[in-house]
């Protein structure tokens, strides 16, 4: 696969970003996805927010290059995911009555279909929806993810069931707060699948590059 080129604006954020945030003493993933996070939601709050690991990112990033499927807890999450198609179910018509059988919502139904339909192994992006996070810990056992991108937004379940993730020991990127949303679980995801995984800032004058 190809460098992603870089628009100018997109270059110009991230000089801006890093005027006002010094990540250079990050690790590499860390700071991809850190970086990226902030860049999609103009949030400089995530630096303390966001809870990563940077041995999980890096074991991601290895099996997303080796194909590991993606799965977005709704539609929008996978919209914003480039470069890689991601496994939804929300709009499955199994979904409903899924959700009706075992008195879970929608979402955490989606989950399971998806899940089923991924196999072991894949990278989960959850983004809207804290009842599908916690049933993915809940089926953790038979979905093994590689990660979780745990960010669901609100105000009821949101931080409750990211502070289950960090719980549960799963490989994950979460944040403490109840803030997060489709866009920044997608900027996530996007930074470990990104060939230029890290926007390099031009190297200073005597420097190597």
């Amino acid at each position: 696969m190809s460098a992603r080129a870089v628009h100018p604006i997109e270059a110009e954020s991230y000089r801006i970003l890093r005027a006002r945030l010094d990540t250079s003493e990050l690790p590499p993933h860390t700071k991809a996805v850190l970086e990226r996070v902030i860049h999609a939601s103009a949030d400089f709050d995530y630096a303390t927010d966001l809870v990563t690991d940077e041995a999980a990112l890096a074991h991601a990033a290895a099996a997303l290059r080796a194909g590991a499927p993606i799965v977005a807890d709704v539609e929008m999450v996978a919209a914003g995911i480039t470069r890689r198609d991601a496994v939804c179910a929300i709009k499955d018509p199994a979904a409903p009555k899924l959700a009706a059988d075992l008195g879970i919502t929608r979402s955490a139904a989606a989950l399971r279909i998806a899940a089923e339909q991924a196999g072991p192994g894949a990278v989960y992006v959850i983004g809207c929806a804290p009842t599908a996070l916690f049933e993915l810990i809940a089926i953790a056992e038979q979905a093994r993810p590689a990660l979780v991108i745990g960010l669901p937004v609100g105000f009821v379940g949101a931080a409750e069931s990211k502070a289950a993730l960090r719980e549960s020991g799963l490989p994950a990127v979460s944040n403490v707060s109840g803030k997060g949303g489709s866009a920044v679980a997608a900027a996530a995801l996007n930074a470990l699948i990104y060939e230029d995984l890290i926007h390099k800032a031009p190297a200073k004058e005597g420097t190597a590059s």
